[in-house]
């Protein structure tokens, strides 16, 4: 599986009997996973079912998912309020010595309000389970087309990532090269500074002293370890990026400890060349961190 994009977009139509389904699923970032769902009044049922089938293949990402149900006609009954017929039946033979005792006719009946109620015709259990099984299936194929679209735009930022952690390695190895961690262009440097106070012969430097000050701030200059870490991350970045999946999480912590590593060289750096590819380093890895809130 390769790495997946938390944004997206996917439609799914399907129709079953009378009515058109139509799913409409965006996808947005998210520190975890959030469904949002709009359906139609009447079919609250389905959102456990719905929310099931998001989850199994979402993992990570802000989702709206929303369902437009439509009828291409009326399916109409006709439906006799007995009660209220022979409540009219019954007070007509009450009447019958007062009244025309014509029987009553068909037209006349509708003609009365509350006898005959003209109304949408209800569906069967069965209709309805077979209705909302057709809507799932439209929402597995919905789901089907925002998990390609969310890999494609992964493929895309797979590619960008990984010229950001070469560019990071590039700059890593030019701090390693730099000649300015060596002992002795720190003795040089330190002698350089120290020369001003020993031109009027008045003062004299201990050499073991001034041993001992090199070798503290080679100590304190070493970025060794910053380096070491820096390749170390690298390897493991480009690890994830080819094992793909859901790994936006771990990626992030990555970039935080590439962020860690660039901040102490730049704190612990000695010359203009290190401060430079350190302020580099920085860059990159911002932009790198702004890719990765993109991945699932």
């Amino acid at each position: 599986m390769g790495l997946q994009s938390m944004t997206g977009f996917a439609r799914g139509e399907g129709s079953y009997g009378r009515y058109r389904i139509v799913w409409e699923l965006r996808s947005v970032n998210g520190k975890g996973l959030d469904i949002r769902l709009r359906l139609p009044a009447g079919l609250e049922r389905l959102e456990p079912d719905v929310r099931r089938l998001v989850g199994e293949k979402v993992t990570r990402g802000n989702i709206q998912a929303s369902l437009a149900l439509a009828a291409s006609e009326t399916k109409l009954e006709a439906v006799l309020n007995r009660e209220a017929l022979e409540a009219l039946l019954s007070l007509r033979a009450d009447l019958a010595d007062v009244i025309d005792p014509a029987p009553l006719r068909l037209d006349t009946l509708l003609g009365i309000r509350g006898i005959v109620d003209i109304r949408e015709a209800e569906e069967s259990e069965e209709e309805a389970a077979a209705r909302d099984a057709e809507i799932l299936t439209c929402l597995r194929q919905a789901l089907v087309h925002l998990m390609q679209m969310r890999e494609q735009e992964g493929a895309a930022l797979a590619e960008v990532m990984g010229r950001q952690v070469d560019r990071i390695e590039e700059l890593t190895m030019a701090v390693e090269r730099d000649p300015s961690r060596t002992p002795e262009e720190i003795a040089r440097r330190l002698q350089q500074q120290v020369a001003p106070l020993l031109q009027d012969g008045s003062q004299s430097l201990d050499p073991v002293r001034l041993h001992a000050e090199v070798a503290l701030l080679a100590t304190k200059a070493d970025l060794r370890e910053e380096i070491d870490r820096l390749k170390t991350h690298v390897a493991a970045t480009r690890e994830l990026l080819a094992k793909g999946g859901p790994v936006g999480r771990r990626l992030d912590f990555l970039a935080q400890e590439f962020n860690r590593e660039s901040n102490t060289i730049c704190s612990k750096s000695n010359s203009a060349a290190v401060t430079a590819a350190g302020v580099e380093l920085k860059v990159v890895i911002d932009q790198f961190r702004e890719q990765v809130q993109n991945l699932e």
